[in-house]
This record gives structure tokens, C-alpha cells and sequence, in this order.
């Protein structure tokens, strides 16, 4: 598995993750042998990142639950997210994260589209130095809000900054990649298929010859590698609750990556679709 370094504490990060927002809400028990068997997929894979959140209906409760008897449980990357407004109410739904989870502590709590941010900074400072979580981060999952989550970074100290990229959105790469480059943040990549209309626009057409040689077979390796191939990408977090899927995507991060060139000719091939 491909891995990226956490800029504040040069941890390798694999490369690819696993979005829960619709995949792991699962309202019922008969719903889990899948997500099981995406998880083992991660695991076996060399991923590690499960990104979740509170307003992803019980996706961090299903985690938890599929979590708790798996050896492999405390190699997981777990981040989630804290989504209301106030201190207190802050507070409580963190505590409420880390009981779903299951877990004493967390590698990656973010403030979810920079709701009440900073009440919530100093709060998970505190947790951050008393070790119930590893990393802060911030969100969010539109072009709007790239410039105001630039500037919250540049002002203020945080991991990781959690954001929307992909092969026919390219807004961040004008100013939100070559920031967190800049400045030393790690970059978490969320909508890499456009919520699936990427895929929806070119499953019907063939690949093109030329993806073989990257070592590209399936649209997802082509359009998860294209992200990938961008050096301040540390990791790309596709959402999905089918583990032949995810087995697909951990291909994106095999074999050679393309230049700047050629990552011109992979966008203009799906646009023209």
C-alpha cells in the first residue's frame, strides 16, 4: 500500500481510506456481513483510515460494533468528526463518539464543516494533549468553503484539513493543496467519484489503451490514482459498503503514477465523455 507522511508527525498514512457517510448506516445486524468483510478488505489491503462522523446516521456505532472482536481492530486509523454548536454540546458529542467506537481515544478528531470551530479548537487542544485524540483536523465538502478553510489553517495550528477533490473538480488545486503543502497539513479527500456521478458518467465507456501503462483496469483506479498523482494528497477516502469495491479502489494505489502531462490527458478523456 502506497503511503503518505502526516506532516506533523511524519506517520506514514495509507494512502487510501474508507468514507461510512450512507455506506455504513446500516439500521439493522442482517446489513453487517458485508461491511465486515470491507473492513477485513481494509485491513488486508494495508488501508487504515475510517473516516466517520455524527450526522452519518449510525455509521459510527456500526464501526464500533464490527470493530470490537476484530484483531486487527487497533490498527485501524479511527477519525471522526464533532458536528454541533456550544462547548458543552461539544463535549458530549465526542464522549458519545468514543462510546460508539468503542475506543478511549482517537487518532483524528475533526470539526465538521467548520461548525462553531472555534469553540470546538480549543476543546480538542485539551483532548489533543491529554491523549484522547492524536490528531485535529477541519472540514468541508464544497469549493465555497475552501478559501475559509485555507484561512483557518493558515491562522491556526491543525493536522489535517478534510476537503472535496476530484478528476472534474479541480477547485482546489488554485489554492487549498498548495496551502496544505505549504503549511504542513495533512489533506483528507472526500467526494473523489462526485457522490457517484463520475462513475455514473463513465461506466459505459471503455478505459483508455494508454491506462494500462499506469496499471489502471477499472474506472475507480483511474479516477482515485488521478487524485493520488497530486503530491499534497495524503489520503483519498471513497465512500463504499461493497469489499470487492474497496478492493478495486486499494488497486489506484499500485504501479507507476502519471506525470503532470498525463494527468492533463486523464481529465480531458473523461470530460469529453
Amino acid at each position: 500500500m502506497l503511503t503518505r507522511l502526516i506532516p506533523s508527525s511524519q506517520q506514514p498514512l495509507p494512502a487510501i481510506g474508507l468514507g461510512t457517510w450512507q455506506t455504513f448506516d446500516a439500521q439493522s445486524k442482517t446489513a453487517y456481513p458485508p461491511l465486515q468483510q470491507t473492513l477485513e478488505v481494509l485491513h488486508a489491503g494495508g488501508g487504515s483510515v475510517i473516516d466517520s462522523s455524527p450526522m452519518y446516521g449510525r455509521a459510527e456505532e456500526v464501526v464500533g460494533d464490527l470493530t470490537a472482536d476484530l484483531d486487527s481492530r487497533n490498527s485501524f486509523f479511527y477519525a471522526t468528526k464533532v458536528w454541533t454548536q456550544g462547548r458543552e454540546a461539544g463535549i458530549r458529542q465526542m464522549e458519545n463518539s468514543l462510546r460508539k467506537l468503542r475506543r478511549t481515544s482517537l487518532d483524528l478528531m475533526q470539526i465538521h464543516n467548520l461548525v462553531d470551530w472555534q469553540v470546538h479548537l480549543q476543546t480538542l487542544r485539551e483532548w489533543q494533549a491529554v491523549g484522547k485524540i492524536r490528531y485535529i483536523g477541519i472540514t468541508h465538502y464544497t469549493d465555497g468553503m475552501h478559501e475559509q478553510l485555507e484561512r483557518v489553517f493558515s491562522q491556526e495550528r491543525v493536522d489535517f484539513v478534510q476537503f472535496n477533490y476530484s478528476i472534474l473538480d479541480r477547485h482546489a488545486e488554485k489554492r487549498l493543496l498548495p496551502a496544505a503543502a505549504d503549511r504542513g497539513v495533512a489533506t483528507l479527500i472526500n467526494r473523489p467519484f462526485g457522490e457517484g456521478s463520475l462513475l455514473a458518467r463513465v461506466h459505459r465507456h471503455t478505459l483508455p489503451a494508454w491506462a494500462t501503462e499506469l496499471g489502471i483496469t477499472s474506472w475507480a483506479q483511474f479516477l482515485l490514482k488521478f487524485l493520488l498523482s497530486h503530491p499534497a494528497v495524503t489520503c483519498v477516502i471513497p465512500g463504499t459498503s461493497n469489499p470487492k469495491h474497496l478492493q478495486d479502489n486499494l488497486r489506484a494505489t499500485e504501479g507507476p503514477m502519471p506525470d503532470a502531462a498525463t494527468r492533463e490527458k486523464m481529465a480531458a478523456y473523461v470530460r469529453q465523455l
